[in-house]
């Protein structure tokens, strides 16, 4: 009896040894097992915010009294607000547009006469509120500036106009999603989201399939070229991937009613350059990989920081700097944009071109980087 139970753990202990010596031969598996979940603390711990504060605001200002910046200064002082730029009506509602600025403090020109007469001026808040969850908390803080923005000025004299209601009234517009819907913002982004879960594994899989079938031989001994060989295993997936973005538009437009306020076309051709930068990705992976169980980890790894990064979970400015460095890299961040910015706020090349190039930037890197592994590996 003895003897059996030694020869069974004897049996065990050796089991044991050969998985722990395919482990350290596979060390991509054995740095994704450690890597992912230190990118998940990292990430969780560090870089996620649900309440963004210091968002970029913008001040129109056509009376410029003392009274108009002590109100600013206490929207700063909440904590939610950070002034970035003094501009015209006309220069506001482009920053707006383009994402520059989240929020705008529009001034009326006799601001602060009306209200020492007591007669409750307007303020007009203009908020970009495509993301309900990067608005949100700094719409709540604003509620109480008008009864604490100016408890320091109304004084002696002015004692009179601090009792009772708020010396000024708050009128706050929200911009691109005046509801504040979730589906508006979430709904548009799946396009980049899903276009990046399934078309990274699927390319980085059609190669590493070639080499585990034995084919990929047969097809170094023809006369196609690196370059001709990655156009054609990328070019199906093209079309994989125009068939994926008309489902989840056409779910848009239908099931959730989000608007398309911009140009289809424009969006079409956005789509095709973020479908090539996210094939080059996976064609490099494939290059990297051994196997598709290592394709489908590598993926994962990619996939990761592209979904709490980009601004698609979580709100981008809620970000600390170094997160949003990282987050700009990421060419699911810039698609982001370009998507919601057509979408719901009707923005045109001439606003989308920088989100534009920095993807092309992406593109022409990746696919360096592709056919330099490439041609290692058929050499």
């Amino acid at each position: 009896m003895l003897r059996t139970i030694s020869s069974s753990w004897g049996r065990i202990l050796a089991v044991l040894l050969k998985e722990f010596v395919q482990l350290r031969r596979d060390r991509l598996t054995f740095a994704m097992m450690i890597g992912v979940p230190i990118l998940q603390l990292v990430l969780f711990g560090y870089a996620i915010n649900a309440d963004p504060r210091h968002l970029p605001t913008a001040v129109v200002a056509l009376d410029d009294g003392p009274l108009v910046r002590s109100i600013v200064r206490a929207a700063e002082n909440t904590g939610y607000f950070r002034v970035v730029a003094q501009v015209g009506d006309g220069e506001a509602e482009a920053l707006l547009a383009r994402g520059e600025v989240q929020f705008v403090l529009v001034f009326p020109a006799d601001f602060s006469r009306r209200l020492l007469r007591g007669e409750k001026p307007p303020l007009a808040v203009y908020a970009d509120a495509a993301d309900p969850a990067a608005t949100g908390p700094a719409v709540a803080a604003l509620q109480q500036l008008p009864a604490l923005a100016l408890a320091h000025d109304l004084r002696g004299p002015l004692a009179r106009l601090q009792p009772g209601a708020a010396p000024f009234e708050l009128r706050l517009h929200k911009r691109y999603n005046p509801e504040g819907l979730s589906p508006y913002n979430v709904v548009p982004g799946l396009m980049g989201v899903i276009l990046t879960m399934t078309l990274v594994m699927m390319t980085a899989m059609a190669m590493t399939r070639e080499r585990e079938r034995g084919t990929l031989e047969n097809l170094l001994a023809t006369p196609v070229r690196p370059l001709e060989m990655m156009v054609g295993k990328i070019l199906p997936y093209v079309l994989t991937g125009y068939v994926q973005v008309l489902i989840v538009y056409a779910a848009a437009r239908v099931l959730f009613d989000v608007p398309m306020a911009g140009s289809f076309p424009l969006l079409t051709a956005m789509v095709l350059l973020f479908i090539v930068a996210t094939l080059t990705v996976g064609f490099t992976f494939s290059t990297v990989a051994r196997s598709q169980m290592q394709s489908m980890q590598m993926t994962l790894f990619y996939f990761l920081p592209n979904i709490l990064l980009s601004g698609f979970m979580f709100p981008f400015r809620g970000m600390p700097a170094w997160a949003q460095t990282l987050g700009e890299l990421l060419p699911l961040t810039h698609f982001l944009r370009i998507v919601r910015g057509i979408m719901l706020k009707g923005t045109g090349w001439a606003e989308l071109w920088p989100e534009a190039a920095a993807i092309a930037a992406f593109v022409a890197v990746m696919g360096t980087v592709a056919m330099a592994r490439y041609r290692q590996t058929i050499d």
